[in-house]
């Protein structure tokens, strides 16, 4: 899994220096967003899917469109990025309601296609997970629970890197000296983020982002 997670942060930063090499127009973006995200608990732990809830986090960082064509660019991002997932009551993992946060540095690389103001856009995720917390609800039986997740390779313990995709699309609004840019992304996680659970990260994003357009050369500028 570790020479996986190398190989897409290679292609990740091949197409970022591309990008910045051979780029027509660039843009330079900025937001602060909610994210809905939850677990994929895979095919060992089928009778947890019954149980999840979406879990509302944050994601805000910063990105960059580089244009390569008129009708194509790349654009590298980096967020900081807050993701998670509950458990209804009753569940088999840990009986009560439960909610996991995983805090992340994440960069996709997306390879945009352009049709005017809407777009098409796709590419690989690599993130490092910085922190967490496990938060579950007590009874009886079971105490209440608040505490950091662990990383490492002991049972109970997570892992720091994820690496996946994300799909998307995208429409800019022009304004007189930036863009708003309404994007619509869905994240896949490729990578299983628990040594005794499985656990793979899902997302769906709706964001805002804010840019301003960067230095042009001389060729025909990007639509």
């Amino acid at each position: 899994m570790q020479s996986t997670i190398k190989s897409v942060l290679v292609v990740a930063l091949f197409m970022s220096f591309s990008a910045t090499s051979f780029s027509q127009t660039n843009r330079f973006g900025i937001s602060i967003n909610s994210l809905t995200t939850n677990f994929n608990y895979g095919k060992s732990n089928s009778a947890l899917q019954l149980y999840k809830k979406n879990f509302t986090g944050l994601q805000a960082g910063v990105s960059y469109q580089a244009g390569i064509t008129p009708m194509f660019s790349v654009v590298p991002e980096l967020y900081f990025a807050i993701k998670g997932g509950s458990l209804k009551t009753n569940n088999p993992l840990t009986e009560n309601n439960s909610t996991l946060r995983l805090y992340s540095i994440e960069m996709p690389v997306q390879a945009r296609l352009h049709f005017n103001n809407l777009y098409l856009n796709a590419g690989p995720y690599v993130a490092y997970n910085v922190g967490g917390r496990l938060k579950a609800k007590g009874s009886e039986v079971l105490p209440e629970k608040n505490v950091r997740v662990s990383f490492g390779n002991a049972a109970g313990d997570f892992k720091r890197w994820d690496a996946g995709a994300q799909v998307g699309a995208g429409y800019n609004f022009n304004m007189k000296k930036s863009t708003l840019t309404l994007d619509v992304r869905y994240g896949y996680g490729l990578v299983n983020l628990s040594k005794d659970v499985e656990r793979y990260n899902r997302m769906l994003n709706i964001s805002l982002v804010v840019s301003k357009p960067g230095k042009k050369s001389s060729a025909k500028k990007q639509g």
